[in-house]
């Protein structure tokens, strides 16, 4: 990863979004809950950027209260030396992460930004964005890899006029060693992972996670961050694995209903790694072969009858 030197220049902005408070309608990750300590981020950054910076006020926390993903709240936003950065968990694979990432800056230059300076003949500047998604999921991924909105784009010809790389770091324990080393808070969460992960195999997961915790605490392994958060971080972890599995489970009846449909790999309609594209994308390449009634298209896209016969129509009126 890229060394950032230090700029003492700071960015004009309007305000800073405080994180969330304790009476909320989503759930945290643990992730989230163990990084939304500016500490712990602190020694997240200077970890992943090869930095050295000892004080946490430097990092300006500007994450939206808004994007929620699945009844979770997986992000962190902050701004460190006149950079945005995007910090996001994941446990399932995800190839829209870039656009979902588009968004998310989106909102937050609007936020950041006077939009009457926007019309003045001045450069208006703005914080650099870098994104980041640290994987944990139990599928197999590299230490590193790269998401890229390009990748969405349809007949891309030529090089994209726009484009937003999401760095993808596999945090699983046994991966990025380095990173581990320097960031003994991820390494710990790591391990607590990996434990609960194993004792769900042969128990359940209320007991699982139990277990976790307890012999966690025992062994000084995020001990004062569990003992302090016992209750919450049970239910949070069995809420998280829940919904991997959740997800795992629609990934498999996606990709079950492309095999049922009589394609191979969905190399006809765009069954990428067991997960749709898009699905209005899965129902536009259904409609060009006339071997699917509409009620099956809705069926494998996941859109309703009404939406595709609307989809049918634009679909006509554009090849006219």
């Amino acid at each position: 990863m890229a060394k950032h030197k230090r700029n003492h220049n700071k960015v004009s902005r309007n305000s800073a979004v405080n994180m969330p408070a304790t009476n909320r309608n989503y759930k945290d990750t643990i992730f989230r809950m163990l990084f939304s300590d500016r500490k712990n981020l602190l020694s997240l950054y200077n970890a992943v950027n090869q930095s050295n910076y000892n004080n946490p006020d430097d990092l300006e926390i500007v994450t939206l209260e808004n994007a929620i993903y699945m009844g979770m709240k997986n992000d962190l936003a902050f701004i460190m030396d006149t950079n945005l950065y995007l910090y996001e968990h994941q446990s399932t694979y995800n190839p829209n992460m870039p656009l979902r990432d588009l968004f998310y800056i989106c909102s937050e230059y609007q936020k950041l930004v006077d939009k009457k300076s926007l019309y003045s003949s001045t450069l208006q500047k703005i914080p650099a964005p870098n994104f980041i998604e640290f994987y944990n999921g139990s599928t197999a991924a590299p230490d590193c890899a790269e998401l890229r909105l390009s990748s969405a784009f349809e007949h891309l010809s030529d090089e994209p006029k726009l484009e937003l790389i999401v760095t993808v770091l596999n945090v699983n324990e046994g991966h990025n060693a380095e990173l581990m080393q320097h960031c003994n808070t991820l390494n710990e969460y790591a391990q607590y992972v990996a434990r609960v992960r194993h004792y769900a195999a042969d128990m359940s997961l209320d007991q699982a996670v139990e277990r976790a915790v307890d012999e966690c605490v025992r062994e000084g392994i995020l001990a004062e961050f569990l003992t302090r958060n016992r209750n919450e971080v049970i239910s949070m972890s069995i809420f998280e694995y829940d919904k991997e599995l959740e997800e795992k489970k629609l990934r498999k009846a996606e990709y079950e209903a492309g095999h049922e449909a009589g394609f191979s790999e969905g190399e006809k309609y765009g069954i990428e790694r067991g997960t749709f594209l898009n699905s209005i994308e899965t129902a536009r390449r259904m409609l060009k072969f006339q071997e699917f009634s509409l009620e099956k298209i809705a069926a494998i896209s996941g859109l309703s009858l009404d939406e595709i016969k609307k989809l049918q129509t634009n679909e006509a009126r554009s090849d006219s």
